[in-house]
Parts: structure tokens; sequence; C-alpha cells
């Protein structure tokens, strides 16, 4: 070894100093296992440009990506109260709360937002499967309530993207009865003779596919998102039968009429524009 890779090479490094390069800059695709550019893979909206799989996304992320340049106004939801049935498994509730808020830096699994789409007024709820699993509790079951008034108010289609494995067992029958709660919510949607469009993403499962997810007047649905009630081993265990190939994928609902349409993720914002346009044709702007 010579003197100047021995001595001259890390005396420059040293004057110079040496930037370590961040380790988030590439990202590996859970389906084909490529690896992604981040910058790349943030102007694909988290679509991988080799397979074309849908990864999953924050609640805030598609909220930018719906809302006109990105520009939208987040509403304050009510307050639930924290741990209502002071519920302890291997861990506190409260403390999963709170772990999961300083995770997210969010109140809980809900985000709901007012903008336009399209140069059309809307409201958009967004669920978090980042903050527990996506789990209805009674405060995502309040903001569906005020998302839904929310809409009624401004006479402008409401939007839900639902990513959810169910009800929040920590909150016992408090949280199941949030799929009549929501339910109702939708109704009071549909009875101003507003849109409601759900945008069905992986996974929507459990209570959520069992009440507001499955109500809307136009069911999408991202490709190849997993959408169902009980698990597929449940199922084929319980009627003692192989299940089709696909089965509760988007595809195998769109083939046999359970949700409206396919659209893939960079698609879907000039979908929901196209929509709002045609279901509100007739609609007097709402003032702000």
């Amino acid at each position: 070894m010579s003197w100047l890779t021995e001595f001259v090479r890390p005396k420059i490094r040293t004057l110079l100093g040496r930037k370590e390069a961040p380790d988030n800059l590439w990202h590996q695709c859970n389906q084909c296992q490529q690896m992604i550019f981040h910058r790349e893979l943030e102007a694909a909206k988290k679509v991988c440009p080799h397979c074309g799989n849908h990864m999953r996304a924050t609640a805030a992320e598609r909220l930018a990506w719906t809302f006109d340049d990105g520009v939208y106004t987040r509403i304050d939801l009510p307050k639930a109260l924290p741990d209502p049935l002071k519920f302890r498994d291997q861990k506190r509730y409260s403390d999963r709360l709170r772990d999961a808020r300083d995770t997210t830096k969010q109140d809980d699994a809900l985000l709901v937002a007012h903008g336009t789409i399209g140069g059309n007024r809307a409201v958009v709820a967004a669920m978090s499967f980042e903050f527990m699993g996506g789990s209805m509790g009674a405060a995502v079951g309040d903001g569906l309530v005020a998302a839904a008034r929310l809409a009624v108010l401004q006479a402008a289609p409401l939007i839900v993207y639902t990513a959810s494995g169910g009800a929040r067992m920590q909150e016992g029958a408090i949280s199941l009865m949030q799929m009549p709660r929501t339910t109702i919510a939708t109704q009071m949607v549909k009875e101003a003779g507003l849109p409601f469009i759900v945008v069905l993403t992986n996974p929507t499962t459990g209570g959520v596919s069992a009440s507001f997810a499955m109500l809307g007047d136009i069911q999408i649905a991202e490709p190849n998102a997993l959408i169902g009630f009980a698990g597929a081993r449940v199922i084929k265990q319980t009627v003692r039968e192989d299940l089709p190939e696909g089965f509760q994928r988007s595809e195998y609902l769109l083939q046999h009429g359970i949700i409206d349409m396919v659209v893939k993720r960079g698609e879907l914002t000039a979908m929901l524009a196209r929509l709002i346009d045609l279901t509100t044709a007739n609609k007097a702007p709402a003032a702000a």
C-alpha cells in the first residue's frame, strides 16, 4: 500500500468530511422484490414500476394525492374517551394508543379534510392502516359522522378511503356500535342527495367492510386489494372447500358484481373528478 492511499487519502477525507448516505433512499417491493429509488417511488404514488404492485399508503399521502394541487384543509375531529373499558392484554390499551400516536403523529385511525377535486368541492375521509391496523373504534365512528355532517353542510360529495383490519377489540361492544353509527352517517349523505364514493384499498376487512365500506353509491377498489369480512382461512375451514383463485381480491369482486370498478392509483384522482362532475352536475356550488 502506497503512502497516497495510506496517509494522504484519509487526511483529505478528514479535512473535507464524509457524509453518510441516508438508509431510506431505496425501497424493496414486497411483491417482486425489486429495489426502487425513493424519488421514483414517490413520483409513482407508491406503485412499483416493475410489477405494478400498489404498496400501502398513509392517510396523509392519500389526501395529498386526491385534492387539487395537494391543497386541502383538515378538520379537527371529536375526541373520544381514550380507554373506556380500561382494557389490557399484553399491554395497556392506553399505552398502545400513545405509541400509535407517537409513531403516526395522528390522534386516531382517520383523517378528514375538505378541498376541491377537479375544481369541485369535496370532503374526503382517509383511514390509516398504520394506526393500529386501521381498526375502527369510537374515534373513527365519530370522525365518519363528522365527515358526513360536513359534506351535507357544504353540499359536497363524501369520499372515503378504507384501510382496516376491522373493529378495535380493545373497545369491545363500543367498537361494534360504530357499525350502525357509520351506516347512519352514510345515509345522511344520501338523503341530502349527495354522492357517497368509497375507495377500497388493501386491506379492507372485518367490521369496516361489514358497514360503511360496502354502502357507497359508487364502489372503487385499487388493484389486487384484499377486501372481505372474515379471513380466507376461516372461510375455508367453515365451508370445507377450496376457495377460488383470487378470492377476496379486487378483480374477483369486480367479476362478481360486488364493486363497480378497479382503478389504478395513478388514474384515481382523474376518475374521482369525473365521477363528481357526473353526479353533481345539477348541484349549486356551496359557500365556503
